[in-house]
């Protein structure tokens, strides 16, 4: 299942300039930043043990890690994911409240990777955390949106518009089962699945975000 686009249009702005911001720093960021070698992903990515010792970069990590990514793929799976959920949420919020969430989700992200991996020294890096509270917060903002999702049947391609509350619970519930056993039985781990899990926590603070007509729709009950 590979989201394609939101169908509905923008009820107060027609332009998502900070998604379009965020997905430019990043996109500029692969290839004009740092390379990719084990001293830089220790250096701006998130590592909980130095994190915790008060080692290299500390908490301003945190931030530096949700803009370094792994290479083209990486970054384009975020980054596609980052304007699919991402020009509504900005629509109900205002493009600065948007970038604020956007930090908080990716905060809250690297807090549970702080709590469940306190001893790691495995580094993580891209923006998907804060995706993923994006995620969350489109899921609370528009439950029945309609997502354009691409799926393979057999070898055969469909592109049907599904509801947003499948699509994001499908997301969520693909990171469940293995965050859980890296959390049980400890094992090493490629795929941050708990700083996903925590940027998705950070979904409950959206109706603080949102621009003030929003705001009222959402305490009313009717489409944002």
């Amino acid at each position: 299942m590979f989201p394609i686009n939101d169908t509905e249009p923008n009820r107060y702005t027609p332009f998502a300039s900070m998604t379009l911001a965020l997905i430019a720093v990043n996109t500029l960021l692969l290839f004009l930043g740092p390379a990719i070698t084990w001293e830089s992903l220790m250096r701006y990515g998130f590592t909980p043990r130095l994190v915790l010792h008060r080692e290299g970069a500390g908490m301003l990590s945190g931030i530096t890690a949700m803009f370094f990514h792994a290479g083209f793929f990486h970054l384009f799976g975020n980054m596609f994911a980052l304007w699919v959920f991402g020009r509504r949420v900005e629509d109900a919020c205002g493009p600065w409240r948007f970038l604020l969430f956007y930090l908080l989700a990716g905060a809250c992200a690297d807090i549970v990777t702080l709590l469940v991996h306190y001893d790691s020294l495995i580094p993580t890096i891209g923006a998907s955390g804060a995706i993923f509270g994006v995620m969350g917060a489109y899921l609370l903002l528009y439950p029945q949106g309609r997502i354009r999702t691409l799926i393979i049947l057999k070898i055969i391609p469909v592109w049907p518009k599904l509801r947003a509350v499948w699509v994001v619970l499908y997301f969520l519930g693909v990171q469940i089962i293995p965050a859980v056993e890296i959390a049980l039985h400890g094992e090493d781990y490629q795929v941050a699945y708990w700083a996903h899990l925590g940027g998705f926590i950070a979904a409950i603070f959206t109706p603080l975000f949102l621009r003030s007509e929003a705001f009222a729709r959402y305490l009313s009950n009717v489409d944002v």
